[in-house]
């Protein structure tokens, strides 16, 4: 599915319609380059889940974990070339099964990522608008 979103609004918004069909255990995969919006899709999805206040990036933190009608984690793996160096057990606090789990910038850990649900490719198309790609 493609949508085009004009506004930060329609870019959560379109996060939300994700998470309807979202349950606890599934991985949503957000892709783009810096600024395409990936933090404020997750923001609409978290909305949608039951998360109240501030839902922020997480990428000098590596990830946030929300409470809402579901646990929602948010992780950042951008500042990780790879995940061969690093602790095996990273991301176990977050990708746990009473969880829906939003990672940016997956490409690091795609191939050790269990239960993904859907892949989310955002887009600059020019100002506010966004194109967003999803294959759920």
């Amino acid at each position: 599915m493609v949508v085009a979103t004009r506004s930060a609004a329609d870019t959560e918004a379109a996060g939300a319609r994700l998470a309807a069909d979202l349950r606890p255990g599934d991985v949503v995969l957000v892709l783009g380059e810096m600024g395409a919006g990936k933090t404020t899709f997750v923001r609409g999805a978290a909305r949608a889940l039951g998360v109240e206040g501030p839902v922020t990036s997480p990428t000098f933190t590596l990830g946030r974990r929300y409470a809402g009608r579901v646990a929602v984690s948010h992780l950042d793996l951008h500042r990780l070339g790879d995940l061969a160096g690093e602790d095996p057990a990273l991301l176990d606090d977050y990708l746990t099964p009473d969880a829906v789990s939003f990672i940016e910038w997956p490409e690091v850990a795609e191939h050790e990522l269990d239960h993904v649900r859907a892949r989310v490719r955002l887009e600059h198309a020019g100002g506010d608008a966004r194109t967003i790609t999803i294959d759920a």
